[in-house]
């Protein structure tokens, strides 16, 4: 049998863009025994994390939780709001929005896939006016659901969700917005109800700073109504038999209870810290990061600047340089796991991730994996991103809130 004998001193660095790393914390709280989840002491744990999760989403309105990855997520935003043959607009930013079309499919759903051509089509985000003109174009409203990506994990996209809505609103057309927000929720500013969002998807091994294995749908009183009529088929995914049971903070079947007490301590912390500055700290780690990219003489895999992502940056190689390449040698002479790139984007560019329970030193020592790696794979590059971050940190502090983890 194959013995896994690699085992370097030190901690391991997980800078991919998720899973993130998890916080001792969330890990102690896990530990706790588990529970009877028909008891009572795990009803008040379920209505007490149910009401604190609403505030991460910015809803006021119900927030379902699945045993499951953010794909599970996506199939139930779908499941629940679709009939087999239904029309769904999906906007191509990256992978997972291509993976998201994928499913829709599979579901028997048919989804027309717009956005910009090729490889540099990736570097942008959803077109807010595109869709707009495609809704003008559906007099008979056959689309049924309007679906984008928030934060497009593949690419380092964030995109602009309020514009989207604006544009369905411009249109009068009465499709859904279904919102993938699996990265950014908790790094990336995200707002259901302000941005009138339908149904909204995410995942917990993210932002949320928990291991893989909790998703969550976000939902608007119109999702409901509509799923109330939808005939696609389900039954673990079903919202109604899990919003009737949700009500006295239990699950119509067994829950992940040691992912919960896990996800009732990760809530605890975003909400003490405050979600403004959680968001503040992201944004101040990625621009530390693109000053150390800029200082390389690379680009960012994102071409517009107002929808740089906090969660991750894109680092794209020189022509004729194997991102992949670069990423084995730092793997394997600093321990340090980076993103690769997917789809469209593979070989070309990879990715680092700053979120969740990060600092600076964290992005620091991962800066000094990344450049002393493109060194030794012979990458010219044209001064010190380590230095270029170190000075941006220090000379931009978080002025207010409490300190850094």
């Amino acid at each position: 049998m194959l013995k896994l004998d690699f085992h370097p001193s030190g901690r391991h660095f997980l800078q991919i863009p998720g899973p993130s790393p998890v916080p001792d914390r969330i890990l102690r709280a896990m530990s706790l025994p588990t529970i009877d989840h028909r008891g009572p002491e795990f009803g008040a744990l379920g209505l007490e994390l149910l009401a604190k999760v609403k505030k991460v989403f910015k809803t006021e309105h119900p927030v379902i939780i699945y045993p499951a990855s953010g794909t599970g997520a996506w199939e139930a935003a779908l499941a629940n709001t679709m009939s087999p043959g239904d029309q769904v607009l999906m906007f191509e930013t990256g992978h997972f929005a291509t993976l998201w079309q994928k499913m829709a499919l599979r579901l028997s759903l048919v989804p027309e896939f717009i956005g910009l051509p090729g490889y540099e089509g990736w570097r942008q985000g959803v077109q807010a006016d595109m869709i707009q003109e495609r809704l003008n174009n559906d007099p008979e409203h056959a689309i049924k659901a309007v679906c984008v990506v928030h934060n497009e994990t593949s690419t380092g996209v964030t995109s602009d969700i309020a514009a989207v809505r604006r544009a369905i609103d411009a249109t009068g057309h009465p499709a859904l917005l279904i919102v993938d927000t699996i990265s950014g929720l908790a790094s990336a500013d995200y707002r259901h109800d302000e941005w009138g969002v339908d149904v909204t998807v995410s995942g917990s091994q993210k932002g949320l700073m928990l291991p893989p294995g909790i998703s969550f749908n976000a939902l608007s009183p119109k999702a409901i109504e509509v799923s109330q009529h939808a005939k696609l088929p389900r039954s673990f995914w079903a919202w109604d038999e899990i919003l009737e049971a949700n009500q006295r903070g239990y699950w119509p079947y067994t829950p992940s209870t040691n992912l919960l007490y896990g996800l009732n301590e990760a809530l605890d912390m975003l909400l003490d810290e405050g979600i403004d500055h959680v968001l503040a700290r992201h944004q101040r780690w990625a621009a530390g990061v693109r000053t150390a990219v800029e200082a390389w003489g690379l680009e960012v895999q994102c071409q517009d600047p107002a929808l740089y992502s906090p969660v991750l940056t894109g680092v794209v190689m020189p022509e004729g340089v194997d991102a992949d390449e670069i990423r084995k040698i730092i793997y394997e002479r600093f321990d340090l796991s980076l993103g690769m790139g997917l789809g469209k984007a593979k070989g070309k560019m990879f990715r680092i991730g700053h979120l969740g329970d990060c600092n600076d030193l964290t992005l620091i020592a991962t800066l000094g994996g990344c450049e002393a790696g493109m060194k030794l794979a012979g990458v010219n590059l044209q001064g010190s991103g380590v230095t270029a971050a170190l000075d941006y940190f220090a000379n931009n502090p978080l002025s207010t809130g409490t300190s850094e983890r």
